[in-house]
């Protein structure tokens, strides 16, 4: 019986499981306040608290951390690698504590689970399918500027596990299928996955493609720029107009989809034209890249927690079911996806890559 940690630190929580084999024994979402984070100046300053509450939540659900037989972190914003699990490394933890594609609380998951790990006996950690993996096609990273070249941020993580799980219930291969993956969350991304490679994909950080409830996606470029020199904003103020303050929540000061959703049912006009306009921009996302894909397209998957949404799971079909067969998964689980990882590295199955 091989057990295993799966840590998921987010901007907010941190997300802690406990397999045994394919088994789920303990999960948690541990949250922390504005208050608890605001006397951190930097997002790595946070390892210790995290990592303490961690070990202080699974001595507490009388977890033996000494059975544990592997330890899976949430990865970061690593430089950009392919699809896979890695193994924690030295130039990774410098990486993750420097952060050169910016800063992220993921970047704490594989600080902590390496630390975990050096403390145990004959454990390792690794990371999986960090938000930088980066498949893209070169002719995917031109943007129209040489000085601003197309980079892969998105989430990695569930669409590459949802895309998994549709192609087995097909008792079929990822690796056989083309796929569009859209991820319905807080970030908004959508991947064309050839026979499994996720070619092609929106920046989904702060970059491009539909926007979402917190961020702008694609915006006008022109405009954009008279707003940056306006002398109106800071920069950190663009920045978090981008990331954090745009999409729904800069329309309807919310970044709650689900009452979005309840208010635009209940004859809210504003609430109804804003979720139809990231429903529209997310359908022609899709045709984006079912042309990327040159229409041989298998399926579509809509996945994360905005795909609870029936109405836009319904807006979608009808502007895109004509391209591929819909599948809808709602919600994610990426500590199970996480978890998985690690039992497959135990059990031989797969072998974790050097990050160098």
């Amino acid at each position: 019986m091989k057990r295993i940690l799966a840590i998921n630190p987010g901007s907010t929580s941190t997300k802690i499981a406990v397999y045994e084999n394919t088994n789920i024994l303990f999960i948690k979402t541990l949250r922390h306040s504005t208050e608890e984070l605001q006397g951190f100046d930097k997002i790595t300053d946070q390892f210790e608290f995290r990592k303490n509450i961690i070990l202080k939540e699974l001595e507490n659900a009388e977890i033996d951390i000494h059975k544990i037989a592997i330890i899976i972190g949430r990865g970061g914003l690593v430089k950009p690698i392919p699809s896979g699990i890695y193994e924690v490394n030295e130039q990774m933890k410098w990486d993750m504590r420097n952060s050169p594609m910016g800063e992220h609380a993921s970047n704490l998951g594989g600080l902590i689970a390496d630390d975990i790990a050096r403390s145990l006996k004959g454990v390792k950690a690794y990371i999986v399918d960090p938000v930088v993996v980066d498949e893209l096609e070169d002719v995917a990273r031109f943007s129209g500027h040489p000085l601003l070249q197309r980079t892969s941020i998105f989430h990695a993580l569930n669409q590459k596990a949802t895309a998994r799980t549709h192609a087995a219930s097909l008792d079929k291969n990822y690796e056989d299928m083309n796929l569009i993956v859209v991820h319905l969350g807080g970030g908004i991304s959508v991947g064309a996955h050839r026979k499994g490679r996720v070619v092609e994909v929106n920046q989904a950080l702060d970059g491009d493609g539909p926007f979402s409830p917190e961020r702008t996606g694609t915006l006008p470029s022109g405009a954009l720029a008279q707003l940056c020199f306006s002398g109106k904003y800071t920069h950190k103020e663009v920045k978090e107009m981008i990331k954090g303050k745009g999409g729904l929540v800069a329309y309807l000061g919310t970044n709650e989809a689900y009452q979005v959703e309840i208010d635009a049912r209940s004859g809210d006009k504003k609430a109804k034209a804003v979720q139809d306009a990231m429903c529209y921009q997310v359908g022609k996302e899709i045709g984006a890249m079912a042309a990327v894909l040159k229409g041989d397209v298998d399926a579509i998957i809509l996945t994360g927690g905005i795909a609870h949404n029936q109405y836009l799971v319904d807006y979608v079909s009808e502007m895109t079911g004509f391209i591929a067969p819909i599948a809808v998964y709602p919600g994610e689980d990426e500590m199970k996806a996480l978890a998985m990882n690690g039992l497959a590295v135990l059990r031989g199955e797969i072998e974790g890559k050097e990050y160098c």
